[in-house]
């Protein structure tokens, strides 16, 4: 082989490894594994004071149902009234308290739509959804309890295309929290 097509070669190797590698990290573009953003969601869940019931559930997809719920749904900015015990915007640089007390019972108004309590009911599922129903409305946006009519405020669009692992992990989290009693924040939970 002549010295050209030696470093030919070397160039594609290296271009090649380097796109497997860049392949293989694709689902991992910030450099977070799932490893990393499920301790990232127990953390966050424990500095927040959210007990969570990991009996018999895999702590690293609810570490990561959390991460998605908490880092990136923000979910609790519609699902919890009010969102806060302490206002994060006061002061620049404020610590955030979320209301556990009503975290993710449900009862921000939007105009005349109130969000849902999407805590464990009873019988132990979020919103009393089994993770098949929670499923449909995710991806469909159908209202479980108005069959037929679209959820008005809940941006399911943007969490629709989301992969079922994920919206497993988000559906094992909710189903690790504590439930709310019944209209305690101002919703029935039933």
């Amino acid at each position: 082989m002549t010295r050209p097509t030696i470093l030919v070669c070397v160039a594609v190797t290296v271009f090649a490894a380097s796109l497997v590698s860049a392949v293989l990290r694709a689902d991992d573009r910030d450099g977070l594994s799932t490893d990393s953003r499920a301790k990232i969601g127990l953390a966050y869940a424990r500095q927040q004071g959210i007990e969570l019931n990991l009996s018999e559930r895999d702590p690293e997809t609810v570490g990561l149902g959390s991460y998605l719920v908490n880092a990136i749904g923000g979910c609790n900015d519609c699902h919890t009234a009010p969102s806060y015990t302490k206002d994060p915007f006061a002061f620049l640089g404020a610590p955030k308290q979320v209301n556990v007390g009503c975290y993710l019972a449900g009862g921000q108004a939007f105009g005349p739509f109130v969000s849902r309590d999407i805590t464990p009911f009873k019988n132990g599922k979020p919103a009393g959804l089994s993770f098949q129903e929670f499923l449909h409305v995710i991806r469909t946006g159908e209202d479980p309890l108005n069959p037929g009519m679209v959820l008005q405020v809940m941006p399911w669009p943007t969490f629709q295309t989301m992969t079922n692992a994920d919206l497993h992990a988000i559906y094992v989290y909710l189903s690790s929290i504590p439930p709310i009693a019944a209209n305690i924040c101002g919703v029935p939970s039933e």
